[in-house]
């Protein structure tokens, strides 16, 4: 009686060691920029965080006076948040008339930016 092997020959595992490379190849360039969209995505998180802080103030401040904060200005609205403004962050400075709105632009780390609408109040 002759015995027969089981298993995989050489070339079986070559041609899979070699479909798994081409694989790796096609999929690395998807993840090295990553880190980009990271920060992209969290700058436009930040920016629609300052978003919604400016308009709960507006609407608080409008209900009564003594409550809220005073923005005449982008940077102002980081004073309506809950906390500080994320380390790496920027605003860029722009007035706001009382009862107007303005775009306000936010920058963060890698250059990257996203704009929110602060509204002016007294």
């Amino acid at each position: 009686m002759r015995k027969q092997q089981s298993g995989f020959t050489l070339i079986e595992l070559v041609m899979v060691i070699v479909i798994l490379g081409i694989l790796a190849v096609t999929a690395i360039p998807s993840f090295t920029n990553l880190a980009g969209d990271a920060q992209t995505a969290t700058t436009r998180g930040v920016a629609g965080s300052l978003g919604s802080a400016s308009s709960i103030n507006y609407a608080v401040r409008s209900a009564n006076s003594a409550n809220g904060v005073t923005v005449g200005d982008c940077a102002n609205v980081v004073n309506a948040m809950a906390g500080p403004l994320p380390a790496g962050y920027a605003i860029t400075a722009a007035g706001i008339l009382p009862g107007a709105t303005a775009t306000c632009t936010l920058t963060g780390p890698s250059s990257s930016s996203a704009t929110f609408i602060g509204h002016g109040i007294t």
